[in-house]
């Protein structure tokens, strides 16, 4: 190959950490643009730098912009075969105009007008639901109707069939999260059509779903499970963590500290992390899901991860730092969390703006990924 045709550029410098710059060097560098050989010495304080320098960087986008253009696009975008979903992904301004949030993590909001159908597909992305405002949709998985609610999280792993449906007379807003960029990155995605309509029976939003009627029960699990009508699959076989209890369990918490018994991770910061009721783990091979409450006029300590996290105020008010940006957030605004950016936030929540009084923050990132690599790290500053 021809150095005219090869994308390798290799250009020699003179500096204190790189060979003498002499006409056998030049000679070297084009033999390695020929061959496609790139010298480590070239590359080392791009590959390996002293700390992770994430490609993607902090980013705000509010719940009301991103609300108003959903339902623009439910007046004249439809949705079926071919779209499959009215899902409106944020785009990271870092990553080259790709709808990612994050270089492994997909974040949209996704839109459903009246007595829509999303039509029935799966894949092998692993994905989740969470709801910050309305109710009366309903998701279909496997041919299990689950109510969708304000505060509700509903996981939902990768290869299973699903559809969703509006019954209501008003359109509904969600965010969606997966791990579509990770599976992009290693290109091991995979993706079927199901059914073109969901079943009459699938019509009818039960109280709960039968993944809640076998798993919904704290600290007990079905003998059946792992076998026939159960079988496991490598996510939560709970298809929704309503939000009445993730609440109860961010109140008892904050209420415990204040009888003086601790129970919160930082003082004025209750948290929970969404698992698996079957193993304890997380929800999702991929994905990470959390809910925060900050007490009013706490603030968390400044801390850094590598991998990289989302965040949607679910309510309340306060602000947000990440970085080197500072940001004033209310109700639905999401924002990113690169790898290795410090994080803090402080609650300015009272009784007009939030119903618990405190800043609740979910959270969804790619730690299973990183812990499974052991590539996980954390650095708090107090």
């Amino acid at each position: 190959m021809s150095t005219t045709q090869t994308p390798v550029r290799l250009q020699a410098v003179a500096a204190p950490d790189q060979p003498d710059v002499t006409p056998a060097l030049e000679d070297l560098y084009r033999g390695f643009e020929r061959e496609l050989l790139v010298p480590l010495w070239t590359e080392i304080g791009d590959l390996m730098p002293a700390h992770p320098r994430s490609r993607a960087v902090p980013h705000l986008w509010r719940w009301e912009s991103l609300r108003r253009l959903a339902a623009q696009a439910g007046e004249i975008v439809p949705v079926g075969r071919g779209g499959e979903r009215r899902a409106i992904a944020l785009a990271n301004p870092s990553l080259g105009g790709r709808p990612f949030a994050t270089p492994t993590l997909w974040a949209a909001i996704q839109y459903l007008m009246p007595g829509e159908d999303a039509p029935e597909h799966r894949h092998t992305q692993h994905a989740f639901r969470f709801v910050v405002e309305g109710e009366g949709v309903w998701t279909v998985v496997g041919g299990d109707p689950v109510p969708m609610r304000r505060g509700d999280f509903l996981p939902q792993a990768g290869w299973n069939w699903h559809a969703h449906h509006n019954a209501t007379q008003q359109p509904m807003a969600w965010i969606d999260g997966l791990d579509i960029p990770f599976q992009y990155l290693t290109e091991a995605q995979f993706f079927e059509f199901g059914r073109d309509e969901i079943s009459d029976a699938e019509r009818i939003t039960p109280e709960r779903s039968r993944s809640e009627r076998l798993w919904g029960h704290p600290g007990l699990r079905p003998l059946s499970a792992g076998s026939g009508a159960t079988a496991l699959t490598p996510g939560s076989p709970l298809l929704a963590y309503k939000w009445e209890f993730t609440d109860r369990a961010l109140a008892d918490q904050l209420a415990v500290e204040a009888e003086g018994y601790g129970g919160t991770v930082e003082p004025g910061h209750a948290a929970v992390r969404y698992a698996n009721p079957a193993t304890g783990s997380d929800v999702l091979p991929t994905i990470r899901a959390e809910m925060h409450r900050i007490a009013r006029g706490a603030e968390t300590a400044p801390v850094r991860e590598t991998g990289s996290s989302v965040y949607q105020v679910f309510d309340g008010s306060g602000t947000v730092t990440v970085g080197d940006r500072t940001w004033s957030v209310t109700r639905g605004d999401l924002f990113v969390v690169p790898s290795w950016e410090p994080f803090s936030a402080r609650s300015e929540a009272g009784s007009t703006d939030s119903d618990s009084g405190g800043l609740d923050l979910f959270r969804f990132s790619d730690a299973p990924v990183f812990e499974a690599l052991h590539l996980d790290r954390q650095e708090v500053t107090r």
